[in-house]
């Protein structure tokens, strides 16, 4: 015989959820009391509300998960490229060379020495010559006066033949100067000395000679030699000499020192009308010229004596100019039909003093020159009678 099977009922502790037996009257756990018995589907529904959730498993083979992941991150790395802004420098490494500074040698400072003035030589404008008797040549007069006979081709423009005749005016060159070497700070005594002696420049005229230069100013020849750099005693006509003062021999019976008299000027060279021109009725003006003797000092002039020769009785004029050029007043040309011959000289002067009108008084400060003549043709404007 078969036996009946056993009821195995239980129920839940609601307060801790532990199973027992149905007729349990008391949990064995936490003690709580059963007050009544539930129904079946009571109970059930405690039961269900007791059981916690569960979350929702879910199965992936390898593979899949694999390839999942593989997805992941990819879309991760797409949303990172497109995310960071794109710097083009931040992704390029050029590696750009750093240029090596090169050390200089630093050179140290020199002293600056202040500038030192170099002389240049200072060309003195021509002189003018007249061509006289015994000037062969342009060589003869360059030998004379130290030149090239290239300098008076060119002074004059003359062709290269150099052709020349008796009175023919021309302009000579000085000689070109030696440039001295630099000047120190101190001078040395003998310069010193030069420096602080009283000098005056002359220029060597016709007939001159060192020795009669010497005598006229009183000065030894060694010292005018010495002053001037000359080797020989020989000077030629329009040489320039500066002659030493200061190296006159002392006066015994002076016992003091007097002022130095400016020396007497050369003689003018007259350039201009030549000798013997003829001025007719178309000239109305008759300017005359002549060469400079040198720098004139307050209260010197030259002065210009002009008279006819040919007048029933002689006419003179006597003028006072600073310039080398006198025009002849218009009121001496002669009032009739007849050629006058003119003469005229120029003589530097030097003013002495005032005479009782307060008219300056003139005095010879030098030599006359030649003198000149010139022929002027004049006529006597007559009046018209009235009929």
């Amino acid at each position: 015989m078969t036996p009946e099977p056993t009821s195995s009922k239980t129920k839940v502790c609601p307060t801790c959820g532990t199973r027992l037996s149905e007729n349990a009257p008391r949990c064995l756990v936490c003690g709580a009391e059963f007050s009544a018995r539930l129904e079946p589907k009571v109970v059930k529904k405690a039961e269900k509300s007791v059981q916690a959730s569960r979350m929702p498993e879910i199965r992936l083979s390898l593979p899949a998960a694999v390839g999942l992941l593989a997805i992941v991150i990819i879309i991760a790395a797409a949303v990172t490229f497109f995310a960071v802004p794109k710097d083009e420098a931040a992704f390029s490494t050029i590696d750009t060379p750093t240029p090596t500074e090169t050390p200089t040698a630093t050179i140290p400072p020199t002293a600056t020495l202040p500038p030192t003035d170099i002389p240049t030589a200072t060309l003195q404008p021509p002189f003018d010559y007249i061509v006289a008797f015994g000037d062969n040549s342009c060589s003869q007069i360059a030998f004379n006066f130290g030149i090239s006979v290239q300098s008076i081709i060119i002074a004059n423009n003359l062709p290269s033949t150099c052709p020349i005749s008796v009175g023919q005016a021309l302009k000579i060159p000085y000689p070109t100067p030696t440039i001295p070497p630099p000047p120190t700070n101190t001078p040395l005594s003998a310069d010193a000395t030069r420096q602080a002696c009283e000098t005056v420049p002359i220029t060597v005229q016709e007939n001159d000679t060192l020795s009669s230069i010497s005598l006229n100013y009183a000065v030894p020849m060694s010292a005018i030699k010495e002053f001037n750099g000359l080797t020989t005693d020989n000077v030629f006509t329009g040489q320039p000499l500066n002659i030493p003062l200061c190296a006159r021999a002392a006066d015994p019976n002076k016992p003091t020192p007097t002022a130095t008299i400016p020396p007497p000027y050369p003689a003018p060279n007259l350039l201009l009308p030549a000798d013997g021109a003829a001025f007719t009725l178309a000239n109305d003006v008759v300017t005359l010229q002549w060469a400079s003797v040198g720098a004139l000092r307050d209260g010197e002039a030259y002065q210009i004596t002009v008279e006819d020769v040919t007048a029933d009785k002689t006419r003179r004029i006597t003028d006072y100019v600073s310039d080398t050029k006198y025009i002849v007043p218009t009121s001496f040309r002669p009032k009739d039909n007849v050629a006058h011959i003119l003469r005229w000289w120029i003589t530097p002067v030097r003013q002495a003093g005032t005479d009782d009108q307060g008219s300056p008084i003139w005095v010879n400060s030098g030599a006359t020159s030649d003198k000149r003549v010139f022929s002027w043709v004049g006529v006597a404007v007559a009046g018209t009678p009235n009929p």
